[in-house]
């Protein structure tokens, strides 16, 4: 099944019941695994799936060599965001330790339990690691813990971040200054007021034909405004 499963994703990904209700019947699959229809039973991809969860670790290990070794990929720029994704049914009942859970929904779906996904990227969009939150998560409350799993299995040294402004609190991005820890974030706008006269004196530098920057430098951080005029 994983097999399976590993050749729909590389060329004709979608559903897992798509991959039962047809993909499965249309392919070779079947003859090239010695294998009938029984194969892609409805259930057997979502069971594969959770089975595959215990050795998630390990398959990330694996990839990190496959990858230098065929791509270079490299880990020292890594881009982290998450996301939510709902289900149209009943929440589960209590105690259950389900992670469904009503949360802030970015479908605009506040009717509905979710979940929580959160994804490290490499910028060729090599997938370092992930987690399934529960739907009530707060962004800010997953940074850390990414931080150490990732320096655990991807080493320690100094690497950047990129993530958007709703992820990390002030005392984490201190924290991770303390750490070595480079990033690159979005400025709330209630800081802006306070490097808003100093940027202005900077001069522009042009980053590339339709974009131009200001770098202003205040202590240990660096401010970087960014202009673009788009062409055609």
């Amino acid at each position: 099944m994983l097999k399976a499963l590993t050749c729909y994703r590389l060329i004709d990904q979608g559903s897992e019941f798509r991959f039962h209700r047809e993909w499965y019947l249309r392919s070779a699959m079947g003859d090239l695994l010695g294998e009938d229809y029984s194969l892609a039973q409805k259930d057997k991809p979502y069971r594969c799936l959770d089975l595959l969860i215990e050795h998630r670790d390990e398959l990330f290990a694996s990839l990190k060599g496959q990858w230098g070794n065929l791509f270079g990929a490299k880990y020292d720029v890594l881009l982290y965001d998450l996301t939510s994704t709902y289900f149209e049914s009943n929440p589960p009942p209590a105690g259950s330790g389900s992670k469904k859970r009503f949360g802030y929904s970015r479908d605009k779906r506040s009717d509905c339990v979710q979940v929580v996904v959160a994804l490290v990227l490499t910028p060729e969009g090599f997938p370092v690691a992930y987690e399934v939150y529960p739907g009530n998560t707060r962004d800010t409350a997953t940074l850390e813990a990414f931080l150490d799993r990732i320096e655990k299995q991807y080493g320690k040294f100094r690497r950047t971040w990129l993530m958007d402004r709703s992820i990390p609190t002030e005392d984490m991005l201190e924290k991770m200054r303390s750490r070595g820890v480079n990033y690159l974030v979005g400025t709330p706008k209630g800081h802006l007021t306070r490097v808003e006269k100093p940027s202005l004196e900077q001069t522009w530098i042009q980053a590339r034909e339709s974009v131009r920057v200001k770098i202003l430098q205040q202590e240990s951080e660096f401010y970087v405004y960014v202009e673009s005029h788009m062409t055609g």
